[in-house]
């Protein structure tokens, strides 16, 4: 297990500035938080089952299904108050080693403290990602996997609407996924001449650097919108589909439709989630081979500067 009372290393440590270098070198504690994460999340997959059940009983005059249901809810009490309680601990202590070593190394690279404070500050995308975003992409897996294979017992024509759905999220952002890689970069590159432009104090650099910044943000925007136009056609074919296959001459029981119903609510959800996981780890991905660069392309002259200012507000415009 890293230690956080490990001294900063000054070599080797930009190996570890990834997401799958972060979650190798502190593997213990991330597989304890993991381990409560997907406790969390099974337990509350269970929650539209366990309801049902309490419907039917309910409807039978029994209280069985109604204690279980207030068993499971104590038990995703317990394990998500440990679970957050933990996490702010385990990433608060990677971040303190991780960022105090990638300011060490840039400063015996010999960085400019422009770029060591933006990668600094871009470094804290993957601690957020692992803590914030990380719980929630293993929530929305577990919620797909589990919520097919319950709708699978349930009903095979919405396991198969459903599954349709998931793939065309994959297909679209498939298609789109270069696209979007290429804006980042050029999204960050304008990012990371922030201070300079700014220390300037010139309005003229001020207007030029946030106009270009906002413009690679408006396509990425347009792109995303697009994505998300697409794959909400689907939503709105399985939302109009689900409730007619379900209700129509089903034989299951009133708890069951009901929890079948919540379940392709639940799913959409999390489909819908994923496109938003999806851009930031083509983000983090870019950022990656950004802390990875050698010194020597790390730092532009201001010449060079000014030219990849003029070289990126020609790519925006166009």
């Amino acid at each position: 297990m890293a230690d956080q009372s490990q001294p900063p290393r000054t070599s080797g440590s930009q190996a570890s500035v990834s997401i799958g270098g972060l979650i190798g070198r502190f593997r213990w504690r991330f597989s304890l938080t993991l381990l409560l994460v997907v406790l969390e999340a099974a337990v509350m997959l269970l929650f539209p089952l366990f309801i049902g059940l309490a419907i039917n009983d309910l409807l039978q005059d029994e209280i069985g299904g109604l204690v279980l249901l207030g068993v499971l809810s104590a038990a995703a009490l317990a394990v998500g108050s440990l679970r957050r309680l933990l996490d702010t601990r385990t990433y608060s202590a990677i971040y303190e080693t991780t960022a105090t070593e990638l300011a060490t190394a840039e400063h015996a690279r010999g960085t400019d403290v422009s770029a060591i404070a933006a990668r600094s500050t871009l470094l804290t995308e993957f601690i957020e990602f692992l803590e914030n975003s990380m719980p929630m992409i293993v929530s929305s897996v577990i919620g797909i996997v589990g919520t097919l294979v319950i709708l699978g017992g349930i009903h095979r024509g919405v396991f198969l609407a459903s599954l349709g759905l998931a793939i065309l999220v994959a297909v679209v952002y498939a298609a789109t996924g270069r696209r979007n890689l290429k804006l980042t970069t050029s999204y960050n590159d304008e990012l990371e001449r922030q201070v300079s432009a700014l220390s300037t104090r010139r309005t003229s650099d001020a207007l030029g650097h946030f106009t270009r910044l906002m413009s690679w943000n408006r396509k990425l925007s347009d792109l995303e919108t697009v994505n998300y136009a697409l794959i909400y056609l689907g939503v709105i074919a399985l939302l109009v589909y689900s409730p007619i296959a379900l209700v129509d001459g089903a034989d299951a029981e009133y708890g069951f439709v009901f929890a079948a119903i919540v379940y392709v609510f639940q799913y959409i959800e999390a489909v819908l989630a994923m496109p938003l996981f999806i851009q930031q780890l083509i983000r983090l991905n870019e950022i990656t081979n950004r802390l990875k660069a050698e010194p020597a392309a790390e730092l532009p002259t201001e010449q060079t500067a000014e030219q990849a200012a003029q070289a990126t507000t020609e790519r925006a415009v166009s």
